[in-house]
């Protein structure tokens, strides 16, 4: 009885709920008090609410820009604020969750309780598909908190490397709704089942291809790249690689994730510390990208090393294929 069970729980067949996998792999979790577990059902349910609000987008007036910027200055959309309200109460409520990073926040949030856990999230990626029907998403990272409860939140709790996260995770809102998560022992996919009500595991132990011939970068900004950059795309090009590009992260990640392929989101003239922040973009997909066999990088250094020492700071990102990462990083 005792080896049925320990092989029902390593390899949970397809189909299994959400709830019953996160149960069955309780003792995965670095602290197994089900907190953590209890985390992880608080954004999976919310984000089968913001699911229902993006399917319904056009049909009612949460489209289009709510008229204030968020905390990198770029335009909110109502989706954004409301996908964002959305997890910020279910994360209250949830009570495991003393601190909130996001995107459209411009300082941390302090729940005002004594969870043990801090999570950067951002929201809603990609606003500028909201209006035009194309995938978007929500990553997420979590995080322990160091200061003792009952102590005001300090920047030991909030800045933290990304090698000190817990979990990490994103939601797909495409064709099919999709949580992908890892606390660190491989990476699993779950797609929701509308008629259910419930996320059912779809891609057990997710691995990215080694190597690729998928590049996915913003081409129409490549006169601002540098040489060390250019050169790269001009390689991937020689070698007959697909270029792929739909503007929403998560959306280009995961077809990465699934296909083999690179992102590239570089430093520019514009922007030379990169576009994409550390803390609730980067991070997160990048421990994914580990635990799934790829690799995650500023073109010089491992993601998750790097010491944050802002909640909004950005980098340059290079992650996916563990080869087509390293090719990059020799260029650079």
């Amino acid at each position: 009885m005792t080896n049925f069970m320990e092989a029902s729980r390593i390899a949970l067949p397809i189909g299994t709920a959400l709830d019953r996998f996160i149960k069955n792999n309780q003792d995965q979790f670095q602290y197994a008090s089900g907190e953590l577990s209890q985390l992880l059902r608080d954004i999976a349910l919310a984000s089968k609410v913001v699911n229902r609000e993006v399917n319904k987008a056009g049909l009612i007036d949460i489209m289009g820009p709510v008229g204030s910027q968020n905390s990198g200055g770029e335009q909110q959309q109502k989706l954004d604020v409301l996908a964002n309200i959305r997890f910020t109460r279910a994360l209250t409520k949830g009570g495991e969750v003393c601190a909130l990073i996001s995107e459209e926040t411009e300082s941390f949030v302090d729940l005002n309780n004594e969870g043990n856990y801090v999570i950067a999230i951002d929201p809603l990626d990609g606003s500028s598909n909201i209006d035009v029907n194309v995938s978007i998403g929500t990553i997420f990272s979590v995080y322990r908190r160091k200061s003792p409860v009952g102590q005001p939140i300090q920047d030991q709790d909030i800045l933290q490397s990304g090698d000190e996260q817990v979990a990490a995770g994103y939601i797909l809102y495409g064709s099919s709704t999709m949580l992908v998560y890892t606390t660190g022992h491989g990476v699993n996919g779950f797609t929701y089942e509308s008629t259910l009500g419930e996320y059912v595991l779809s891609h057990a132990n997710m691995k990215i291809p080694e190597d690729g011939k998928i590049y996915s970068v913003n081409e129409g900004a490549s006169n601002s790249f540098s040489d060390a950059v250019k050169a790269y795309i001009r390689f991937c090009k020689d070698g007959n690689y697909t270029a792929r590009y739909i503007g929403s992260l998560v959306a280009d990640f995961h077809r990465n994730l699934l296909k083999g392929g690179i992102y590239i989101y570089p430093a520019t003239a514009k922007d030379k510390n990169g576009k994409l922040r550390l803390m609730y973009e980067c991070n997160a997909l990048a421990f994914i990208a580990e635990q799934a066999g790829g690799r995650a990088s500023d073109g010089k250094n491992r993601i998750l090393e790097i010491k944050p020492k802002d909640l909004h700071q950005r980098t340059p990102f290079y992650v996916g294929s563990k080869k087509m990462v390293e090719k990059a990083e020799s260029f650079i």
